[in-house]
Parts: structure tokens; C-alpha cells; sequence
């Protein structure tokens, strides 16, 4: 039987999450470097995403994401993009990142704003989970695009484009 081709490999089905604080700063966590990584070696950011599990709903999916990698469980959901957005991995990562049975991902995309304090962010992950962060911070939605790794950024534009009203500070209009 032939190898099977890159076009002819599923999407990996994922949730990401846009997280706002009371400031209007987007939360990103800088990705640790782990071998055979899908963002490839290097210092990245990304917001939270994590895989959908079997008959798990994206919603659901979004916030056992987000706890497992940031500890936030004080967050309500303010917007959600209602399509998926695709992205390819880079030729060179086929084949190796996620066991190599993916050729890129399909996210469900979700907005929260975090309504509890910064001391209940954790990137510590629950036990038995890799950690998926080195580091967090939150960052202004200008910044952020180019903090991402090079592949993603089509999805991330689109996401920053759909969310951008939301990362505004609580208590304006704009």
C-alpha cells in the first residue's frame, strides 16, 4: 500500500481561546520548546488550544483547554467565531508533529474575559500533562501577531480580526 499523501490527512480537530483581562490584554503564553513540537524548535507564543476530545463538544473542549493549560476557571465567554479556521503544517513538520497522522489543524475559536485574579493562573499542568508553557503574560492585541509562530498567523489574523471589539478594557464603549 502507498504512503498516504499530506492532502489526504485529516485536520487535527482543536479548540483556541482568546482570553481578555479587565485591561483589554490578551493572555499569551510562551510555548515550551519540547522535541517533536508542531510549532518546530524556537521561542513562540500562542493563546490557549488544545485538541477536541472523542464526542467532547468545542465549548466544553475550550474550557477543559484552558484549565489544563492556564489554571483559569473565572472566565465568561464573550464571543466565538462560528466556523472553523484550517491552518497547514509547514512541510517539514508533516509527518512528525502529532504523530505524524495530521497535516494541520481545524479550531473552533472561543473569546473570554477573565474576571478573577492573576493569581489563580497557573502553567503548572495538572498531573500526568506536559506543560504546554514556559511563560505568560498578558500582552496588548497589536503585539500579539507577531509573537506567533509563522504558520499560524493567517488563523491568528483571523481571529484578531473577529475578537479585536473585545479586547478593549471593561468600561469603555469602542
Amino acid at each position: 500500500m502507498p504512503p498516504i499523501s499530506n492532502d489526504e490527512l485529516p485536520y487535527r480537530p482543536c479548540v483556541g481561546l482568546m482570553v481578555i483581562n479587565s485591561d483589554g490584554l490578551v493572555w499569551a503564553g510562551c510555548r515550551a520548546d519540547s522535541k517533536n513540537d508542531a510549532e518546530g524548535r524556537g521561542m513562540w507564543w500562542q493563546m490557549p488550544q488544545g485538541g477536541i476530545d472523542a464526542s467532547e463538544e468545542p465549548a466544553a473542549a475550550a474550557l477543559r483547554e484552558l484549565f489544563e493549560e492556564t489554571g483559569m476557571r473565572s472566565v465568561e465567554q464573550i464571543g466565538e467565531v462560528p466556523r472553523w479556521l484550517v491552518y497547514d503544517l509547514p512541510p517539514e513538520l508533516i509527518g512528525k508533529a502529532w504523530g505524524g497522522r495530521y497535516r494541520g489543524q481545524k479550531q473552533r475559536w472561543f473569546a473570554y474575559r477573565f474576571v478573577g485574579p492573576d493569581s489563580e493562573i497557573s502553567i503548572e499542568p495538572p498531573p500526568g500533562l506536559e506543560p504546554e508553557f514556559v511563560s505568560w503574560r498578558w500582552t496588548p492585541l497589536p503585539e500579539l501577531l507577531d509573537l506567533i509562530v509563522p504558520f499560524k498567523r493567517d488563523v491568528y489574523r483571523e481571529v484578531l480580526g473577529e475578537f479585536a471589539h473585545l479586547a478593549r478594557p471593561i468600561g469603555t464603549s469602542t
